[in-house]
């Protein structure tokens, strides 16, 4: 009978093999330690601050402003009203 190694996890952010010593867990995900951070404005992340969306990661401000509501009547007036359309977070 051969010998066959176990399969480790492979990291969503860099697709390389991910070991207990290095990773972070997101979304059901294991990330390693220098791949935890946001995908959008590379803020370390920790488990009380990140988000995963599609095997991305993002700090909730990020993520907010990406994929969160838009428009007016979210921010409770003209104060909060942003005229931020997103197009410059359209990173492909």
């Amino acid at each position: 009978m051969p010998f066959v190694p176990v399969e480790t996890p492979k990291c969503p952010a860099c697709g390389k093999s991910v070991y207990a010593a290095e990773e972070r867990v997101a979304g059901g995900y294991k990330f390693h330690k220098t791949c935890f951070k946001c995908s959008m404005c590379n803020k370390a992340l920790d488990s009380t601050n990140c988000t995963e969306h599609e095997k991305e990661l993002f700090c909730k401000n990020c993520h907010g402003r990406k994929y969160g509501p838009k428009g007016y009547g979210f921010g409770g007036g003209a104060g909060c009203l942003s005229m931020d359309s997103g197009a410059h977070l359209n990173r492909e």
